[in-house]
């Protein structure tokens, strides 16, 4: 990931017109919430920050409030307007959302619709932290809210969007924790030794299709030399590790095991998981790890 380009120490120091000008869009279309913040500096911590960004719009004056949510984008539109910010745009980008095949595309449409009927406002949603298939499971769930507490749910999504934001943006101390590992392991049982030379795949297991994420050979301690997925959020979903292990064995005959998957779910996106793979030539285990 790219190096944050400003400085919690240089943001304290700045006036406030250049404050403003420096996070204005972290909150889509919002200058007043670094207005609202300006004031508290300094800062100690990049968290401390953005709390006090999220506390403004929590104390907004409903109307302000209402209109700051309603000026959000929705989802799955096949066509980026040109008032959505570069932030929503490349949200949006990173799952997908663009580029959504014509039966993604008309559930999505139905969902906006049937959220924007009862709430009158878009459903928003940390894309960041999501597979396509967990953003249809909330939409259904959360449509079922009543109007305050969809609200309250609203404004928590705004603050995981707005923290991931702000800590691509800003460097410093005591930045939130955002980002999640997934890794793996995988240890031969008859040797007791870590298995080199293992093909590893990542997959994402959709309801309509299957998506690679990574492909990977193990090591001579049995690992990936990198996490399967780090510097970002876990998107919510189910996955499958699949491990070629037949060639492995090949040497001692014919081996019983060939490739053998592991399918799992991530339920938390800013955790470790760590799934490893214990081998036989005739049998596996598994467990999440640490």
């Amino acid at each position: 990931m790219p190096a944050p380009a400003l400085t919690l120490e240089s943001l304290n120091a700045m006036a406030p017109e250049a404050f403003v000008a420096a996070l204005g869009e972290v909150f889509e279309h919002a200058a007043w919430v670094a207005e609202a913040a300006a004031p508290g500096r300094p800062y100690a911590t990049v968290a401390a920050l953005h709390e006090a960004m999220i506390r403004a719009v929590r104390t907004a004056p409903p109307d302000r409030q209402q209109a700051f949510i309603a000026g959000h984008p929705e989802l799955g539109s096949r066509f980026m307007r040109a008032d959505w910010t570069d932030a929503s745009q490349a949200e949006q980008g990173s799952l997908g959302l663009d580029r959504l095949s014509a039966d993604e595309f008309a559930a999505f449409t139905r969902m906006n619709e049937a959220y924007r009927t009862k709430f009158g406002v878009p459903f928003i949603i940390c894309v960041r932290r999501h597979t396509r298939d967990s953003l249809l499971t909330q939409f259904e769930r959360r449509l079922a809210n009543d109007s305050a507490a969809e609200r309250e749910r609203t404004l928590t999504e705004i603050g995981l969007i707005t923290r991931l934001r702000l800590n691509a943006l800003v460097d410093g101390p005591g930045r939130p924790i955002t980002e999640g590992r997934l890794s793996t392991h995988v240890l031969d049982m008859v040797t007791g030794r870590p298995a080199a030379g293992i093909p590893v795949t990542l997959h994402e297991i959709g309801a309509t299709a299957r998506g690679l994420i990574a492909q990977a050979l193990t090591n001579a301690d049995g690992r990936t030399d990198r996490p399967l997925i780090a510097g970002e959020p876990l998107r919510i979903g189910t996955y499958e590790l699949t491990f070629r292990v037949g060639d492995y064995y090949g040497g001692a005959g014919t081996p019983f095991l060939d490739v053998v998957p592991i399918r799992f779910a991530i339920a938390e996106p800013e955790a470790h998981y760590h799934v490893p793979l214990l081998m036989t030539p005739w049998s596996y285990t598994t467990y999440r790890g640490s």
